[in-house]
Order: structure tokens, then C-alpha cells, then sequence
């Protein structure tokens, strides 16, 4: 069998089993004849990453490392996101892909549960699926996520219990209740608070507030918790948005010193905030080097390779991935960066 027939049959099987049964035998030979197999097999394949937005820093940076995989390999790799963060405008694009009849999609989701539908008619067309931070993901062939979710969240926690000394009342705040991987990460803060820091308290009243991974909603969200809950002494960040949008409403309030904040967030962005010292450290993945391991990956699945533990796929933090403990289709990796006032500047990006 040659590699792209290969390939084309794993995610026949794939999709067969994701949609429970719904296949036949007739489907998979159906899907020999879909866009996916277009290539015959000779390694030229079209791979689009579609992340959550088109304009958010995190995933211009993102759209750096798909165009390298795309110049180290000499494939046709590129990056096609929606104008703003919206589950039903990703939808949108990705069905576009599909009638584009491209080889690859891989998705960062902005709602794992509404784009399901489309990403099963993607699978069902033989185009190979992969996701980012979408562990909940069910119709994809695997999942790329650049650590332990619940590890990552016990490190953000570490960083705020430091700041807080150890005690006082705090919240959690997300992009999106629905996305995946941010309430992964803040459950995992809050379950390692639980166990490592009895002083502290998880606000009762809202344990979890959205940002709806926006600056502006960030700081709007922490100002009103803030005002609400005057014994609030912390604010746990997952989206790269909400530290730096409640370091902002620290400031703003007078509360420097008083209040404190954890979280993901983009380097270059967030210098100042670190140097003054409205923040003691940031936490996050490079998104490039992401972007280079889902069309890497995807590369892979379509030459029909074998995905198993100790994948390499080429990229700092991501060359000995392993599956997710009970999962066949979660790959974790090794890719956070902590970032402070003394190496914000030599990062880069």
C-alpha cells in the first residue's frame, strides 16, 4: 500500500470509529476517492492550521512556525484563521478548507463541542485531523498539547501562591468556559492549592470568571471581581490575556502590592508589567513551535506512519511526546517556558 493510501485508510478507520459505528465498509471506500488522496502518495500535501483568531499576538506568532515547517520541508503549509474569536466564524473556515479539498487541518478550537460536526465532516472526507489544546476533541485523530494540562496549572498556581505568600482568598479566570485546556489548567491550579497551600481559599461566590480571551474583557472582569470582593487577594490567568489585563486593573485600583497575578502571557507584550513588578512571572509555550508540531504531525499521518509513544516531531518540547495517561489520542510534551523580568528580553518574541 502506498504511504498516502495508508494514511488515507487510517483516518477512514478513524472517523469510523469516532462517529460510532456510523461507517461501513462502503465509507472507507468511499474515502480513497476523497481530497485526501489526491497526493497519491508523493509527499506534497496542503496543510492548514486554522487557530482560534486571525489577529491575536499569540497566534501571529503561531503562524510563524507553520511557515518554517513550511520552508524546512517544502510543503504547503499555511495558517487561515477567522477574523475574531468565535466558534461559529471557525466553523466557517473550516468548512471552507474542506471544500478547498486540502490534505490537512489542524484545528486550535475556540469551542471543542461546536465545531464536532464540521471537523467530522473533515474526517469523513479523508482529511487528516489535528487538534491543539482541544483534549476534549472527539473527532480528531490526536491531540497535541505541550504538557501535562493539570502540571501546567500547578505551576501557574505556584507562581501566584509565591506572590500571595502562601494565603488569602483567590479566583480563576478563563478564556472561554469552554475551552479545553484553560479549565484543565485551572482545575489543576486549584487541585494543587488544595494540596499544597491550605491557607489559601477558592472564592466560593465565582470561582471561575471569563475574559473571553480579550485584554480589555480581562481587565473589565478583574475590576469588577476585584470591586465585588474586596477580600479577593489573587487572580489566577489562563488565556495569554488575563494577567496582563488584571495586572492592569491592579494598577488602576491601587491595589499593587495587595493583589496579585498569575498566568500565561506573550513576552514582548508583557515586559513592562514585569519589570515594574506588577507581575513576579509569566508562564507559557512558544506558539510557533506548536504550529510546527501539528503540521509536523499531520505530515506524519498522512505518510502513514505509526503514532506511538516517543514521537519526535522535530521541535523543542515536543521531540519525545507521549500519550496522556488512560488516552490513545492526547500526546503531551515538554514545551512551557517561565518567564521573568531577567530573561523577558532574550526570548525573542
Amino acid at each position: 500500500m502506498k504511504p498516502r493510501l495508508a494514511a488515507t485508510a487510517l483516518v477512514a478507520a478513524s472517523a469510523c470509529a469516532l462517529a460510532l459505528g456510523a461507517c461501513t465498509p462502503g465509507d472507507t471506500a468511499q474515502s480513497s476517492s476523497s481530497p485526501a488522496a489526491k497526493g497519491g502518495g508523493d509527499g506534497n500535501y496542503t496543510i492548514a492550521v486554522v487557530p482560534k483568531d486571525a489577529t491575536n499576538p499569540w497566534f501571529v506568532r503561531m503562524e510563524t512556525g507553520v511557515k518554517k515547517y513550511a520552508e524546512d520541508t517544502g510543503m504547503n503549509a499555511f495558517q487561515k484563521g477567522p477574523a475574531e474569536t468565535d466558534a461559529t466564524m471557525q466553523a466557517q473556515v473550516i468548512q471552507d478548507l474542506i471544500a478547498q479539498g486540502v490534505d490537512a487541518i489542524c484545528v486550535v478550537p475556540v469551542d471543542p463541542g461546536a465545531i464536532e460536526p464540521v471537523l467530522k465532516q473533515a474526517m469523513d472526507a479523508g482529511i487528516v485531523v489535528v487538534t491543539h489544546e482541544g483534549a476534549s476533541q472527539q473527532n480528531t485523530m490526536y491531540d497535541i498539547e505541550a504538557f501535562n494540562n493539570s502540571e501546567y496549572g500547578a505551576f501557574i498556581m505556584d507562581n501566584l501562591a509565591q506572590a500571595m505568600g502562601e494565603e488569602g482568598v483567590y479566583t480563576t479566570m478563563v478564556g472561554h468556559v469552554t475551552n479545553a485546556s484553560h479549565n484543565e489548567w485551572a482545575d489543576g491550579a486549584v487541585a494543587h492549592q488544595k494540596e499544597k497551600y491550605p491557607k489559601m481559599t477558592l472564592l466560593e461566590a465565582e470561582p471561575r470568571v471569563e475574559s473571553q480571551d480579550n485584554g480589555e474583557t480581562a481587565y473589565q472582569t478583574a475590576k469588577e471581581v476585584l470591586k465585588k470582593y474586596p477580600e479577593v487577594k489573587g487572580i489566577l490567568g489562563t488565556s495569554s490575556f488575563d494577567a496582563p489585563g488584571t495586572a492592569r486593573a491592579i494598577e488602576e485600583l491601587g491595589l499593587k502590592g495587595k493583589v496579585f497575578t498569575a498566568g500565561t502571557g506573550m513576552p514582548a507584550a508583557n515586559a513592562q508589567i514585569l519589570k515594574d513588578g506588577s507581575v513576579s512571572t509569566l508562564t507559557l509555550w512558544d506558539p510557533a513551535d506548536a504550529g510546527y508540531a501539528m503540521a509536523s504531525l499531520a505530515t506524519k499521518i498522512l505518510n502513514g506512519e505509526k503514532i506511538e509513544d516517543g514521537v519526535n516531531l522535530g521541535v523543542k518540547g515536543y521531540e519525545s511526546m507521549h500519550f496522556s495517561e488512560g488516552s490513545t489520542k492526547v500526546l503531551e510534551g515538554n514545551g512551557w517556558i517561565q518567564i521573568t523580568k531577567d530573561n523577558v528580553d532574550s526570548l525573542g518574541f
